[in-house]
């Protein structure tokens, strides 16, 4: 079968974390749409208190469960890959006997007062890590960011999660300024704690989707980067509901082409393969 980045959606998330809609009423969508290889990449358990009600529970018996029955209801017709999108300060190790899993960084801790903050939805909770943690120094807390993507990427997940989502609502450039070499030195060194041999970056749609970005994770100049390094790329929507299976893939690629990209990894259930784009 010919591969091609509009077969595959590999960062999902259903009612059982954060998403709106079931698995079951995502894989409808998702073969409807044409999508061969769906992955379930629920957010794993974590001790943060905004984060209860948005994540799998410490035992996520019925998301594996599910999984296991979608499988079997779309063996021969659509392969179902069981993930799982680990967070940099959860609770739990990543499962066993997953097909893939996400490596991400959605919040960040005090370590002196054990406190958690949000990073990419709650821009109180930004700017009080910013000010609380960080003695108001933006970049400083930008740095924390990335030395905690950098820890992520070094336990080489099969696909590094939206490794700029610091910038997620910094959309307006209002919290701080994506262009300065402050900024993309942090984002850089992070990125060089990324094996090309081991992972995936993910070009990242979800901000799009949501309202938040007018260009999908990550900026040009961290594609430019990757490329350099020889990694291969992946495309995802981080879909929380049935609409965005696939949203903006052809805008992601022409941003990987731009960035020199020729082609995309696909992940499968034998593996990563590749597609022109």
């Amino acid at each position: 079968m010919m591969e091609s980045i509009f077969g595959c959606s590999v960062h999902t998330h259903s009612t059982l974390c954060d998403g709106r809609n079931t698995m079951k009423e995502m894989a409808e969508a998702a073969y409807a749409a044409g999508v061969r290889h769906l992955g379930f990449s629920g957010h794993i358990h974590t001790p943060i208190p905004h984060d209860e009600g948005n994540v799998l529970p410490k035992i996520p018996g019925e998301y594996f469960a599910v999984c296991k029955v979608l499988k079997k209801m779309y063996e021969g017709k659509m392969e179902i890959l069981t993930g799982i999108e680990w967070d940099s300060l959860s609770d739990e190790p990543v499962p066993e006997g997953l097909d893939y899993w996400i490596g991400s960084v959605h919040n960040l801790r005090s370590s002196e007062t054990g406190k958690y903050y949000s990073v990419d939805w709650r821009r109180d909770s930004f700017c009080a890590c910013r000010d609380e943690v960080y003695g108001g120094d933006i970049y400083a807390m930008i740095d924390g960011y990335y030395a905690e993507v950098a820890r992520v990427a070094a336990m080489k997940p099969t696909i590094l999660g939206h490794i700029d989502l610091i910038t997620k609502i910094n959309g307006d450039g209002s919290l701080f300024d994506e262009a300065v070499p402050l900024y993309k030195r942090s984002a850089l060194r992070a990125l060089e704690s990324l094996d090309p041999a081991c992972s995936l970056l993910e070009i990242n749609t979800g901000a799009v989707a949501r309202g938040y970005r007018s260009e999908a994770y990550p900026a040009q100049f961290i594609l430019e980067a990757w490329r350099e390094m020889g990694g291969r790329v992946i495309i995802t929507s981080d879909a929380h509901s049935t609409e965005h299976i696939c949203f903006g893939y052809a805008e992601a690629a022409a941003k990987a082409k731009a960035a020199g990209f020729e082609r995309c990894a696909v992940l499968t259930a034998g593996g990563i393969s590749e597609c022109g784009i």
